[in-house]
């Protein structure tokens, strides 16, 4: 039988451990905070947010009970709150390992309906989400009644087959859902990153079903024993760093630096996407002449006006809707032919702009908003149309009447004035003026020479 730090915890080797999941856990935190913080990106309220926020939670868990359950700290006495069936079977099962992988099919679940079926999930992930870690709470309460544990926390050999079973069929519903997407042309790595996870967890599995195994039958050497509980607990840290991914939720977010001093690469989803002259405002732009007397559908198409008019409506506090129309406009782009970034937009403009709680939610009738968030295709070039219209009825009512009389419109009238009058003036100096040729010849010329190749056997002087 094996003792000192093996059997008591407090070894050397334990404490590396617990510093390696504990960076683990912190590098974890800084990719779910630190963008929201260092660039000040609004915080979505959806799903988007909160199955990330769930993950790093699970994973704290995983850690925690793995910590506490297999005597990696010394004790000088056992408290009643280090229960093996509190930690082991409770904190590491449904709301440790169970909740992590249920987040990590959650957010494969969410991409199947959206990219294959080309609509919205039919369960909302936070009803979707307990009804998948059902099987982990049943399973931890079968063994609370049963109690197949002993006092080193370890179960017997007949626990240790459905234990496992209940693990591999988790990792089997991600795998089908990994499967079933694993031909989309994917923008953010999301699909690179559920194959990653999925790799590690098997590797996780089977290097705890080997330290189990070597634990039990080999309890009286010391070593081996410090040795199992090291490699599972760094195994768990390196799971959770890797499972953990914004991709799926966030795809924008995802690629955002973390670094202050590095501008945003993609400010907009348009940008990222690819979408030609996302955002961009050429100098060479031919600039129109604005008459306030056209509709405001037609004078939004002008990127000009649109983002003066954008500048105006921001003052107001009432950017939503024509962020919406840009957005929206941006998505007309995209050929029809390219259905995956599409959807892409298409997702992001849902998200941003018509859920419930959307951080620029926009004010369209439930018809309008039922329609979007029930519809059958996702890349439909008619998808906003409705909620488009009643939009721009709203701002002809509201924002453009206001707009006509503001500083906004006159600044724009006056640069539209100048970048007019420059454009005259590149056209007037523009032109490609022909050398004059002279009409005098020869000799006669006083500034005719003529250049002979060397060699060429012409002399000047004769």
């Amino acid at each position: 039988m094996a003792g000192g730090c093996a059997v008591e915890g407090g070894c050397p080797s334990d404490y590396i451990a617990i510093a390696i999941s504990t960076i683990s856990m912190i590098l974890l935190l800084s990719r779910l905070i630190l963008p929201f913080v260092v660039h000040k990106i609004p915080r979505s309220k959806g799903s988007g947010f909160w199955i990330p926020t769930v993950q790093v939670f699970a994973s704290f868990n995983l850690l925690l009970s793995i910590l506490l359950s297999i005597n990696f700290l010394k004790f000088k006495k056992r408290h009643w709150w280090q229960s093996c069936y509190l930690w082991a079977v409770w904190i590491e099962g449904p709301f440790g390992f169970g909740l992590l992988l249920s987040c990590r099919i959650a957010q494969a679940f969410q991409l199947y309906y959206i990219f294959v079926k080309r609509c919205l999930p039919p369960i909302r992930s936070y009803v979707f989400l307990p009804l998948i870690l059902l099987p982990w709470i049943a399973g931890a309460a079968f063994m609370h009644i049963r109690k197949p544990l002993n006092y080193r926390c370890h179960m017997g050999f007949q626990w240790i087959i459905p234990v496992v079973s209940l693990h591999t069929l988790s990792i089997i519903a991600l795998v089908g859902f990994t499967g079933a997407i694993r031909h989309i042309d994917f923008r953010f790595d999301e699909l690179r990153d559920l194959w990653h996870g999925i790799l590690v967890l098997a590797s996780s599995i089977g290097v705890w079903v080997a330290a189990y195994i070597l634990n039990e039958i080999h309890d009286d050497i010391s070593w081996l024993q410090v040795a199992s509980r090291f490699l599972l607990l760094v195994m768990a840290g390196i799971l959770v760093s890797t499972l953990f991914s914004l991709s799926s939720s966030q795809p924008l977010l995802s690629q955002i630096s973390l670094r202050r001093r590095e501008p945003l690469e993609f400010e907009t989803m348009g940008k990222a996407l690819g979408i030609p002259d996302s955002g961009l405002l050429l100098q060479l732009e031919p600039t129109a002449a604005i008459n306030p007397s056209e509709p405001l559908d037609k004078l939004l198409l002008d990127k000009r006006f649109r983002q003066s008019f954008i500048a105006f409506a921001d003052s107001c506090l009432a950017g939503e809707n024509v962020h919406f129309y840009d957005e929206v406009h941006e998505l007309g782009k995209i050929p029809l032919e390219d259905p995956v970034r599409r959807i892409y937009m298409a997702r992001h403009i849902i998200e941003k702009y018509i859920k419930a709680g959307a951080t620029m939610e926009v004010n369209i009738s439930h018809r309008s908003r039922q329609e979007i968030l029930t519809t059958s295709n996702l890349a439909d070039p008619d998808l906003f149309r409705n909620a488009l219209n009643e939009l721009i009825q709203l701002m002809k009512t509201n924002l453009a009447k206001d707009y006509w009389s503001s500083m906004f419109f006159l600044k724009f009238k006056e640069e539209t004035s100048m970048r007019s009058n420059d454009h005259d003036l590149e056209q007037m100096t523009g032109w490609n003026y022909s050398p004059r040729l002279s009409s005098v010849h020869g000799v006669d010329d006083p500034f005719h020479q003529e250049h002979f190749p060397k060699g060429s056997g012409y002399n000047s002087f004769d």
